[in-house]
């Protein structure tokens, strides 16, 4: 049932693609459907699916020329190009059905910002898929007194933090196992824990979840500590000082902190100078490590008292 809901998610992904696309990707089994992370266009090329194994160019599919990278742009922003130019300057659009198409082509910048992109020349269309019911026994973890401690999600790149920290967002904000709903607010910076599309949530963050997207991080946390009284503060891969000194704002409002941060383990954590303010502030108290094992993942709690 598993690998149907995945090959499922695939095959929506894939209908956001131009007809001669898809008859590519149907060529692949069931299988690598289900592993699928992303569908990859770059012009000169062909296309290609990434796969646990590395990408992987399906059968008889054509070339991609600049013209057809053009046109997705357009397909995805419904041939409003100019209403979506802020968040092609990022360099990504966001679909129904919580997709996310990563863009490369040539900047366009304005007083030194990227205000757009023009000459596409490479897209990615990412395949996210929610993972339910992974967070409930970490939860009971972390929480034995039914109280959240400001806790760490580490692991390192397609480790699994944000599929995690969603789970765990959705498991706080619905309640379970006798613990109360709590009021989460959710800086998704890069659209990818809700995926938001036309003010809704495309992917599953529970009923009591307040979303800013596409605001960085920085701005957002003052943000949403002033417009939504959060219980519960969530945000995705900390990596700036803006953050790191938002974050430490916030948790002296008396709010929990849930955040995720590139690290293998606790120890490598340790070891990055720009989170000793956080430790040695105790922000967070405990870690959730993710580890890969072949096709699972472990997680393992420990502190950071």
């Amino acid at each position: 049932m598993e690998q149907q809901a995945a090959v499922t998610r695939f095959r929506q992904a894939a209908e956001l693609l131009e007809g001669k696309w898809q008859r590519g990707l149907r060529q692949l089994t069931e299988e690598q459907m289900a592993s699928c992370e992303e569908i990859r266009l770059r012009a000169g090329g062909h296309m290609t699916v990434l796969l646990p194994e590395g990408e992987v160019v399906p059968d008889a599919a054509p070339a991609v020329t600049h013209q057809d990278l053009e046109r997705l742009c357009d397909m995805l922003t419904a041939y409003s190009r100019y209403a979506s130019a802020d968040a092609m300057g990022r360099g990504y659009l966001q679909t129904k059905g919580g997709f996310r198409v990563g863009l490369c082509g040539t900047a366009v910048l304005r007083e030194g910002v990227v205000a757009n992109l023009r000459d596409i020349s490479s897209a990615s269309l990412r395949i996210g898929r929610e993972v339910k019911d992974v967070a409930g026994p970490i939860l009971k973890e972390l929480m034995p007194d039914g109280t959240l401690p400001g806790t760490l999600l580490l692991s390192g790149p397609g480790g699994g933090k944000t599929t995690l920290l969603r789970d765990m967002i959705r498991c706080l904000s619905d309640g379970q196992a006798g613990r109360r709903p709590l009021r989460v607010a959710l800086a998704d910076e890069r659209g990818e824990i809700a995926a938001m599309y036309q003010g809704l949530p495309q992917l599953d963050v529970g009923g009591h979840t307040d979303v800013l997207d596409g605001c960085p991080k920085a701005m957002a946390i003052p943000m949403l500590l002033r417009s939504m009284n959060p219980q519960v503060l969530a945000v995705d891969e900390i990596t700036e000082t803006e953050d790191i000194r938002a974050i430490l704002s916030a948790a002296n409002c008396g709010v929990t902190m849930l955040a995720t941060i590139h690290a293998a383990d606790v120890a490598e954590l340790r070891r990055k100078p720009l989170f000793r303010r956080l430790l040695q502030a105790k922000v967070f108290t405990k870690a959730v490590v993710i580890q890969r094992l072949e096709a699972q993942r472990q997680y393992l709690v420990e502190d950071l008292a």
